[in-house]
C-alpha cells in the first residue's frame, strides 16, 4: 500500500533529532496522588505558554498545572522582550503554583526554577551550569570561552483569590544549531555537545528537581534561608564575585562588585555609595563590566 506523502510531511516524526513530546509519558512519570503536579498539557504550538497559563490562573486553573508547547511562536522574556525558536528545537513550558506562604517570599520562585534547570541541564545533559541573576541560565565551560545563554525563566503573578497563582516559565535551547540561535551569546544543548539533547528526561528532571525543592521551601514557610534554597541558589550563581552594571529605571546606572544574593533573593552590589541591594524588578539590564554577558 502506497504511503501518502501529504500525511507524512506532516508528520511531527519526520525530523528525528527533534521529536514530539507526549503528555501521556509526562503524566505516568510525574503526576502522583499527593505530589505537586496535577496535570501535563502538551500542544503542538502556542504564542507563549506563559500567557496561556496565566490566563488560566485567573480563571481558576489549580495548582500544580504544567503546560508545555513544542513551538512557541511568540515567546516572552522579562520587560517583554520576544524570541522565536524552531519548532520541537527548545524546551519550553510554564507551570503554575499556589503556595501557602507570604506573598513577599513569591520571588524566589523564579530563581528556584533556575535551580532545578541547572541541576537537570548538569545531571542529563551533562553540560557545566550556573545562573545568572535573576532569570538565565548560563554554560560555565571553565576553559576560558565566555558563558553562554542556555535558558531564561520568566515568573508573573495572578492574584485572584485567597491563594496568589504564580507562574513560571522557561525556555531552554536544546536541538538548536548555532545558526538557529537569534544572538552570539546564546547557545544549545546540541551546540555544546550535550549528552543528552531529548527534551523528555530534560522535562523530567527539571519537574522533578523543582518538585523537591518547592516542597522544603513551602514546608518552612517560603523561608529560602532555612529550606536550604538560599545556599545552592548562591553556590550556583555566576553573578556573585563579579564585577556588573546595573542599568535601572529613570537611567540610573549601578557599577560595582555583585557581592551576594540576600535571604529575599535580591542581588547585593557594592558600588561607589556602599551595598545596595537590587530586586529583579529594578533592574532593566544587568551585565558584566567588562561587556560579558
Amino acid at each position: 500500500m502506497a504511503s501518502d506523502p501529504s500525511s507524512s510531511a506532516a508528520s511531527p516524526y519526520t525530523d528525528l533529532d527533534r521529536p514530539p513530546l507526549r503528555a501521556g509519558a509526562l503524566e505516568r512519570a510525574l503526576v502522583r496522588p499527593g505530589g505537586l503536579w496535577s496535570a501535563i498539557e502538551v500542544v503542538p504550538a502556542l504564542p507563549s505558554t506563559n500567557s496561556e497559563l496565566i490566563g488560566r490562573a485567573r480563571a481558576g486553573a489549580p495548582g500544580g498545572t504544567v503546560l508545555v508547547t513544542d513551538h512557541q511562536t511568540a515567546g516572552r522574556g522579562r520587560l517583554d522582550r520576544s524570541f522565536h525558536t524552531p519548532p520541537r528545537a527548545a524546551l519550553t513550558f510554564s507551570v503554575l503554583l499556589r503556595p501557602e506562604v507570604p506573598v513577599d517570599r513569591l520571588g524566589w520562585l523564579p530563581l528556584l526554577m533556575g535551580v532545578a534547570a541547572v541541576s537537570a541541564v548538569e545531571r542529563i545533559a551533562e553540560v557545566p551550569a550556573g545562573l545568572k541573576w535573576p532569570n538565565d541560565v548560563l554554560t560555565r565551560t571553565g576553559d576560558g570561552r565566555p558563558d553562554r545563554k542556555l535558558a531564561g525563566i520568566l515568573s508573573e503573578a495572578a492574584f485572584t483569590g485567597e491563594r496568589p497563582g504564580v507562574v513560571v516559565g522557561m525556555g531552554l535551547n536544546v536541538a538548536q544549531t548555532r545558526a538557529e540561535l537569534p544572538v552570539e551569546t546564546a547557545t544549545s544543548l546540541a551546540v555544546e555537545e550535550a549528552a543528552c539533547t531529548d527534551r523528555d528526561p530534560l522535562l523530567r528532571a527539571v519537574l522533578r528537581g523543582l518538585a523537591e525543592r518547592f516542597d522544603a521551601w513551602q514546608r518552612n514557610g517560603g523561608d529560602a534561608e532555612a529550606s536550604g534554597l538560599a545556599g545552592e541558589y548562591r553556590g550556583r550563581c555566576a553573578t556573585i564575585g563579579r564585577r556588573v552594571r546595573a542599568h535601572l529605571p529613570g537611567g540610573r546606572v549601578l557599577e560595582g562588585e555583585a557581592t551576594g544574593v540576600d535571604s529575599g533573593g535580591r542581588l547585593t552590589v557594592r558600588g561607589a555609595e556602599g551595598e545596595e541591594p537590587l530586586s529583579a524588578g529594578d533592574v532593566v539590564h544587568l551585565r558584566r563590566a567588562d561587556g560579558g554577558y
